[in-house]
């Protein structure tokens, strides 16, 4: 299985995230692209998560019934529960949609943004599931996946 190729125009990988996608600036989510997907695509799911929180993988992000066509999520997505049948859920931060990097002061975490392939056009979940009731949904599904990491310090 060939991995999913993930890049954004805002960061490279292994970079650090500007300030305006985090909690410091503007909060808003990066331009995610990605290519590299199987044929029998048939919808993507995105998972933005921190594996250097404090408690553990901190979720920033949850977008799940991406049309198998798109190819990216544009910079600032909207921060509603569904735009054009592609579905947000909650973040750890308890809000819906994307929630930038936040770490405490004095430490640097990385970012990680993986995107998965997967062989059913929805996963039949309403708007606001949580990452662990996706990756529930997600079981036996996965074609492929890939990853874009960034870090951010404060």
């Amino acid at each position: 299985m060939e991995p999913i190729i993930v890049k954004s125009m805002s960061f490279d990988e292994g970079e650090p995230i500007p300030i305006d996608y985090t909690c410091d600036g503007m909060d808003i989510s990066p331009e995610i692209v990605w290519n590299n997907v199987p044929e029998e695509t048939k919808s993507f799911v995105l998972i933005m998560e921190d594996p250097d929180a404090p408690s553990g993988s901190f979720t920033h992000w949850v977008v799940y019934d991406i049309p198998s066509t798109l190819r990216l999520l544009p910079e600032n997505f909207p921060k509603v529960p569904q735009i054009d049948g592609i579905k947000q859920g909650i973040n750890d931060f308890g809000r819906i949609g994307y929630g930038g990097p936040c770490p405490p002061k004095g430490s640097t975490h990385r970012y990680i943004f993986n995107i998965y392939a997967i062989s059913v056009p929805s996963l039949e979940l309403p708007t606001g599931a949580t990452k662990k009731i996706v990756e529930e949904k997600m079981e036996g599904k996965i074609l492929s996946k890939g990853k874009l990491t960034g870090i951010y310090g404060r």
